[in-house]
């Protein structure tokens, strides 16, 4: 009988399943999410923890116990310079187990375990719920105010049509007077032009006369 046997083997030897859980880990880290069945999961999520508890708080010690768990440079950079900083506001469950079903072949029962803050379908969709609102809230207030800016508009049309009517009008005025002086122009000079004509004609006309009074 197993009563409060609650450590689980997973069918290893000691030094193979710390292996495989250092390994397993890793990939989380690195990958943020892995797939591997139920009961692994559920160990891993024990082994990972600690892990990422000890890295909130970034000491030399703290470094050392962990590289001696996950025993990678990589994994450990990556532990404690950008995931310890996305998780530093949460105490504790850092990870999420979800069910996938059974796999094919052996019908083992399937999951999915992932880092909790790194899941941008759960975090994005408030988000974006948040946005929808606002945008709506903005296009409400856009409506009216784009209205009113409408109504401010024609208002201003109408009073610069109003005080533009007598301008347009005068400049009308001052154009057809500028037209008709364009035509008197050389109406004026032609009349200038008859004139000495006109005295050469008199002048011949008086000489006429005054030879007709000397012959009488």
């Amino acid at each position: 009988m197993r009563h409060g046997k609650k450590f689980n083997h997973l069918s290893r030897t000691a030094s193979h399943r710390n292996a495989m859980l250092s390994n397993m880990a890793g990939s989380l880290i690195l990958s943020k999410r892995i797939t591997t069945t139920v009961a692994k999961a559920k160990a891993l999520r024990k082994y990972v923890e600690p892990l990422l508890t000890k890295s909130k708080e970034d000491t030399t010690h703290n470094r050392r116990i962990v590289f001696s768990s996950l025993k990678n440079k990589e994994v450990l950079k990556e532990l404690f310079d950008e995931v310890a900083s996305k998780i530093a506001n949460r105490p504790g469950g850092y990870t999420r187990i979800i069910k996938l079903g059974s796999r094919l072949g052996d019908d083992a029962e399937m999951a999915l375990i992932e880092l909790v803050d790194y899941n941008e379908l759960l975090l994005g969709g408030s988000g974006e719920a948040k946005e929808k609102k606002t945008t709506r809230r903005s296009r409400r207030g856009g409506s009216s105010k784009s209205a009113s800016a409408k109504s401010d508009d024609s208002v201003k049309e109408a009073k610069e049509t109003k005080e533009d009517a007598p301008k347009k009008e005068a400049k009308k005025e001052d154009a057809t007077k500028a037209e008709a002086k364009k035509e008197e122009a050389p109406k004026a000079a032609a009349k200038k032009e008859d004139t000495p004509k006109a005295e050469k004609k008199e002048s011949k006309s008086d000489e006429k006369s005054d030879e007709k009074k000397g012959d009488e």
